[in-house]
């Protein structure tokens, strides 16, 4: 096991390309901390599942846009473990709203995914910081999205909260280097229930990737352990999970 008797923070942790990236981290051994802010019985559910597979998670409920209760969520994992390895900032949030209906786009609407999206991997990033410096081989992983390369997405401000942390990602990596590696993944289309999106969405690109198929949130959390396990020289980088969209585009 790639990962045993490390510690490792999801947030977000609890659903969706979270509870891949939970379980796969969970089955290379890693203590997983689920990081949630409101799905609870979600989050308690993806625990259970990685501990009746032998490995070893808990469910922690934390805001991550709430600086304060950052700070005290990394103090008790510290506390109760001993340490910190590995952080994901997987937790996300946006609102579909079609591009070209610039009214739409609310202040709550850029509040609430700024400070989701942007803020919080910030807080976290920061936070974390002096836990993962204590351990040899930390890493950070930052979950983007696509949608910056083309100026698609859910919304655009959701596009424009991804590019952000594509060039945070860079930054962190200046700043902590070379102590902790931070790099970032780029999903494209999953089958999840993030953003709303129909399911006819998902069935279009499917139908026109160039894999005919999109990635599984099992297939990102692969993508993260090697990040955060396997690529000990890569860092300030993002790689695409996209099955071949960003580079190829659509084959139909």
């Amino acid at each position: 096991m790639k990962l045993k008797g490390r510690v490792v923070i999801v947030t977000g942790g609890g659903t969706g390309i979270g509870r891949g990236i939970s379980g796969q981290f969970g089955a290379e051994g890693a203590l997983v901390v689920v990081n949630y802010a409101s799905s609870k019985d979600a989050s308690e559910e993806t625990a259970a599942a990685i501990r009746s597979a032998g490995g070893d998670a808990i469910a922690f409920q934390t805001d991550v846009t709430n600086e304060a209760a950052v700070k005290a969520m990394f103090v008790e994992v510290e506390r109760r473990y001993g340490r910190i390895d590995v952080l994901v900032n997987n937790a996300g949030w946006s609102k579909r709203t079609p591009h070209a209906q610039l009214d739409d786009l609310t202040e709550e609407i850029w509040d609430r995914t700024l400070n989701t999206n942007l803020r919080a991997p910030f807080y976290c990033m920061r936070a974390a910081a002096p836990y993962l410096r204590k351990q040899a081989g930390a890493s950070i992983v930052n979950i983007s999205s696509i949608a910056p390369y083309s100026g698609q997405g859910s919304s655009i401000v959701y596009a424009a909260s991804k590019a952000g942390l594509i060039s945070m990602t860079k930054s962190f990596a200046r700043v902590l280097a070379p102590e902790i590696r931070v790099n970032a993944i780029a999903p494209g289309f999953v089958r999840t229930r993030f953003a709303g999106w129909p399911q006819e969405a998902f069935d279009e690109a499917e139908k026109t990737s160039p894999l005919r198929r999109i990635a599984s949130p099992e297939e990102l959390g692969a993508a993260a352990v090697f990040l955060a396990a396997d690529a000990t020289a890569m860092t300030g980088e993002t790689i695409n999970v996209d099955v071949g969209q960003t580079a190829i585009g659509r084959i139909v």
